[in-house]
């Protein structure tokens, strides 16, 4: 006997929307703030993959040694894969995982173990393909599965309700260990590949930052991003991210005022980095004079800085630079501890 479902396998998608639909045919999750991650066991072989497909197994030696301790020989699982530091999560030490060196992950692997948080099961410990069933049976499963079979720290079952009450409260709390709210409809089978059965809300939030650098377009002739800053307790001017998305005739203008502003070092603080581990190379970036306040719009926030690009919204000339301080961000910083969201942590 073999699992009807392998690896490479398209994970159902979601759609975002503004708002969280309502009715009796939605279930509601937390979005959690990880890496996506289907799981397969086929008796002694297990595989980890990622949403776009790539094999993670080799990154999370303890979650496959977790995965092969229970005692369901086959099934397949769809989840997300974290790292909890104390009672929250870090998606920096979770980056670290993936890194080139066996010596490195392993040593990680037992310094900061990963755990796998639980809301699908695509294959039961009988083999049964169960993507053909909808959402409320195969939920009924994954609840069953998980008090027979789940063990120890790495594993969770991820919390699912149609409480409306309960959605909000999740919500109002978006931070370190949530990303989001997802709404699932709960009469649809699993939509491998597609977002026709599930919708992701984020909460977007705003802060005033300060320009303290820029980078150039691909043609060398306009703004391509604006580095934004924000002053620490201690008065300096520390990186956190970037703003991009100027229409073309926005971009020239732009890049003239920024000239005329043109001097070191910029930020005072923690400044735009090198080459990463994602790209060799890094494109230049040119101090300014801390003069210019913008206001931004965004989703997440990791280790003190915005985790993906922001939305401008507009230009602050009302605001002085040094009243853009770290504090906007402390209520990410401070949020709720991943324990509130997970029953069996």
């Amino acid at each position: 006997m073999s699992l009807p479902i392998h690896a490479p396998y398209e994970p159902m998608e979601m759609t975002q929307t503004e708002r969280i639909p309502e009715g009796p045919q939605w279930q509601y999750e937390p979005k959690w703030d990880g890496f996506r991650a289907l799981v397969f066991r086929d008796a002694d072989e297990v595989e980890i993959q990622s949403k776009s497909g790539q094999p993670l197994a080799r990154y999370f030696p303890e979650i496959v040694e977790q995965i092969r301790s229970l005692r369901a020989k086959r099934f397949v699982l769809d989840g997300e894969l974290m790292v909890q530091l104390g009672d929250r999560l870090s998606f920096d030490a979770l980056l670290q995982r993936i890194h080139p060196a066996e010596s490195r992950i392993e040593r990680l692997s037992r310094e900061t173990p990963a755990r796998l948080v639980v809301f699908d099961l695509l294959v039961d410990e009988r083999g049964h393909d169960l993507t053909g069933h909808t959402l409320d049976e195969r939920r009924a499963a994954l609840t069953a599965f998980a008090k027979r079979f789940f063990k120890g720290a790495s594993l969770a079952l991820s919390p699912a309700t149609q409480d409306r009450a309960q959605v909000e409260s999740w919500f109002s709390r978006v931070g370190n260990a949530l990303d989001g709210v997802v709404a699932k409809r709960r009469d649809l089978p699993y939509a491998s590949g597609t977002r026709a059965a599930a919708v992701k809300i984020k909460r977007l939030r705003t802060a005033d930052c300060v320009v303290g650098g820029f980078r150039l377009n691909k043609e060398k002739d306009g703004i391509g991003s604006l580095l934004l800053g924000l002053y620490d307790g201690e008065g300096k001017l520390n990186h956190v991210g970037f703003t991009s998305g100027f229409k073309t005739r926005e971009r020239s203008p732009l890049l003239k005022r920024l000239r005329a502003l043109e001097k070191a070092p910029g930020f005072t603080g923690t400044a735009p980095g090198g080459p990463s581990r994602w790209r060799a190379t890094e494109e230049p970036w040119y101090p300014v004079e801390p003069k210019l306040v913008v206001e931004v719009q965004y989703d997440h926030v990791t280790a003190n800085r915005f985790r993906h690009g922001t939305k401008l919204l507009r230009f602050r000339p009302d605001k002085a630079p040094r009243q853009c301080t770290m504090e906007q961000l402390d209520a990410d910083a401070a949020a709720t501890p991943l324990a509130v969201f997970t029953p069996n942590s």
